[in-house]
């Protein structure tokens, strides 16, 4: 089995690393020092399975699984030096979690798990699922950027279009594509800051600059970048609602 290690700690990671290279399933094919780094090294080389450490610089543990695409996301087993996270992992469905300083025989116990669930051909993607839905909000998301994965503030983020099961967002610097649909990117995202205005797309309601009511119902979003979108009649309740109208 193909393994990602992800932890800041680089004792544990290395002594983590050491005994798995001897167990002979195993391939040991990238190790992590932030949550950055175990993101694009978990979308690039789609592991079976990550060790998650909870708590990295840049993202936690819990966020790099929240943000795997569930398609390809490998089984996951989150590390953690405090024992309060262990009953959050298994809540988010994960394998299991270990942790540190690490027991040999408590990691033997968590690659028979490991090994049992890759033959029954077993993903992560319920783990990416309950991570997504248990998070509040997302204040940071993850976006392709060429070969690499971008961290961009999702603040920034001024609106969202589907396109069959990708989500156009669009920042004042660029446009990302990702492969998620556009009710999973609110949920993550927290619908607080964003309003659904059309079966296709979504608005930060910061970006708002003005409505131009149109016909049948439907108005004209402009929004202050100077870009306009439709708000159509079957979202137009909620969305005034939002506005406090």
């Amino acid at each position: 089995m193909r393994v990602v290690i992800a932890d800041d700690e680089a004792p544990a990671r290395e002594k983590l690393g050491r005994w798995l290279l001897e167990e002979a399933d195993i391939q040991l094919v990238a190790s992590s020092e932030d949550g950055l780094s175990a993101a694009e090294a978990v979308a690039r080389l789609q592991p079976d399975v990550v060790f998650l450490d909870v708590q990295m610089p840049a993202l936690s543990g819990l966020e790099v699984a929240a943000q795997m695409e569930p398609s390809t996301a490998p089984l996951i087993v989150f590390v953690t030096a405090f024992d309060e996270h262990a009953v959050k992992a298994f809540e988010l469905n994960a394998v299991d979690y270990l942790l540190k300083p690490y027991d040999r025989e408590r990691l033997m116990r968590t690659l028979a798990r490991v090994r049992e669930r890759i033959a029954g051909h077993e993903s992560g993607a319920k783990a990416v699922a309950a991570s997504r839905s248990s998070a509040p909000s997302c204040d940071r998301l993850l976006v392709p950027d060429g070969e690499r994965l971008h961290l961009i503030d999702a603040s920034t983020v001024e609106w969202l279009e589907a396109d069959d099961n990708y989500v156009h967002v669009h920042t004042p610097s660029r446009r990302y594509l990702l492969r998620r649909t556009l009710q999973d990117l609110l949920t993550q995202l927290g619908e607080e800051r964003f309003v659904r205005i059309h079966r296709s797309s979504a608005v930060n309601l910061q970006a708002i600059g003005s409505l131009t009511p149109l016909f049948k119902g439907d108005y004209e979003l402009h929004l202050r970048n100077g870009h306009t979108l439709r708000l159509s009649r079957r979202y137009r309740d909620a969305f005034f609602a939002r506005m406090g109208r």
